[in-house]
């Protein structure tokens, strides 16, 4: 059943004594009688939820809810120093890019055996792509809030100024009917047929698409040298520098795929669905579809965040955070996210995220459900930010045209072993710890 705040976590709350302030035994360097929770939030819409999340657990808790907010690029550094130093809070925001770096330490506890002894949690309410992201080594170590796949967004208003009309709302496109179209609108500098970043974060949709991965199977090599990522990798970068259906890069610096479509001289572009907040400002009529289907079918990567707990906690502490972590992710308070519009939640019993406009924004939750094209998990390692860091500085050279495909990957391979390595060092290091 979906997740909603219980007498029987009252009653646990009230035989810890908590409801009263000061009453909470817990660690010396957390507030005590107080629910606090770590979250990322880098604008006044993004604190305007997450208050509202506040109030909602003060209401269903009866216990001061204590929100710990940093800005999104400083939060995982700051959540570093309080994880080692046991000042972190009793639950704390995860990006599913680091769960594997923060379980293989052992800074988060597995909640297996808390999922299992509670009769009012329900994870099959989870899509089961936020359930995989949300997992190490066979373990959850966090609860989803959030899930989407990569979606292609559609200029409309460009494409019927050239008589040309819109792709499917629900049938992915093939690579080559997508690079087909994309060239036929294209006619620079008055307009481009496509953009997307040149990081792995995009990259990787289309050699998932194609069958292919960024390491292998067992995660023991690269397999960016295999013909199915190598593919992709030619695709993509000849779009870019063969094609040349994207707006011009003057330099290694990613570029902003949600600027430059927002100009409205952009065809597609490659995105997630959490930015149809922003493109809403857009002075033209856009849609978003299913992303192109390659010869593994339309699959791009599926990325999400959750809540877990820290390791240090324990005892009353754990219970408490437990409850907690429980009414952050329930239905009702995923409901919060979802009026908000800021991502599409990760329950199937919250509301959507995305109400229409655009018209075709409901393919999303149909995405996550398998009701229509479909999505990857996007699998990391324990040393993703090293692995993402090597190669978002390499990667751009062969969008620039500096270099082939094959000698970017050529480059790339020695060093991406080298750190797949590490992360096998890793795993069993953290097999060791249990």
């Amino acid at each position: 059943m979906p997740h909603r705040f219980t007498r029987r976590d009252a009653l646990k709350l009230a035989g810890l004594g908590i409801g009263a302030p000061g009453l909470l035994a817990g660690c010396a360097s957390r507030p005590e009688g107080v629910a606090s929770w770590s979250m990322w939030s880098s604008s006044p819409e993004e604190a305007e939820v997450w208050a509202d999340f506040s109030t909602y657990v003060e209401q269903q808790m009866r216990i001061r809810s204590v929100p710990n907010l940093t800005p999104s690029n400083g939060y995982p550094t700051k959540l570093d120093l309080q994880l080692v130093s046991g000042t972190a809070s009793l639950v704390t925001a995860i990006n599913g890019q680091l769960l594997p770096t923060y379980a293989a330490r052992g800074a988060l506890r597995p909640l297996d055996d808390l999922i299992a002894t509670d009769p009012d949690f329900d994870a099959a309410d989870f899509y089961p792509t936020i359930r995989a992201i949300s997992s190490f080594a066979g373990r959850p170590y966090m609860i989803g809030f959030d899930v989407a796949p990569n979606v292609l967004y559609v200029n409309k208003t460009l494409l019927a100024e050239r008589g040309i009309a819109p792709p499917s709302p629900t049938e992915p496109m093939t690579w080559a009917q997508f690079r087909e179209l994309a060239i036929e609108l294209n006619a620079p500098p008055e307009r481009y047929g496509f953009t997307c970043t040149l990081e792995i974060d995009d990259l990787v949709s289309w050699i998932y698409s194609a069958g292919g991965n960024v390491m292998n199977a067992d995660a023991t090599a690269g397999a960016l040298d295999e013909p199915e990522a190598m593919e992709a990798i030619d695709f993509l970068v000849g779009l870019f520098a063969r094609d040349k259906i994207t707006p011009p890069i003057a330099n290694l610096i990613p570029t902003n795929s949600r600027a430059n479509f927002m100009e409205g001289n952009v065809a597609f572009m490659q995105n997630g669905p959490w930015q149809v907040v922003n493109v809403r400002k857009a002075e033209f009529e856009w849609d978003i579809v299913p992303f192109p289907a390659g010869a593994a079918g339309s699959t791009p990567r599926v990325s999400g965040s959750g809540f877990a707990i820290p390791a240090a906690v324990e005892g009353a502490d754990l219970e408490l955070a437990w409850t907690l972590l429980k009414t952050l992710t329930s239905t009702d308070a995923l409901n919060i996210y979802a009026a908000a519009g800021r991502n599409n939640p990760a329950r199937y019993s919250a509301g959507s995220a995305f109400q229409p406009p655009p018209a075709n924004v409901g393919i999303v939750q149909r995405i996550l459900a398998g009701e229509l094209a479909g999505g990857h998990p996007f699998e990391v390692t324990t040393n993703w930010n090293q692995v993402k860091q090597m190669l978002n500085q390499d990667l751009p050279r062969g969008f620039l045209g500096q270099l082939t495909p094959a000698e970017v990957v050529t480059g790339l391979t020695p060093r991406l072993d080298v750190l797949m390595t590490q992360h096998q060092d890793n795993v069993r290091l953290a097999e060791l710890r249990k």
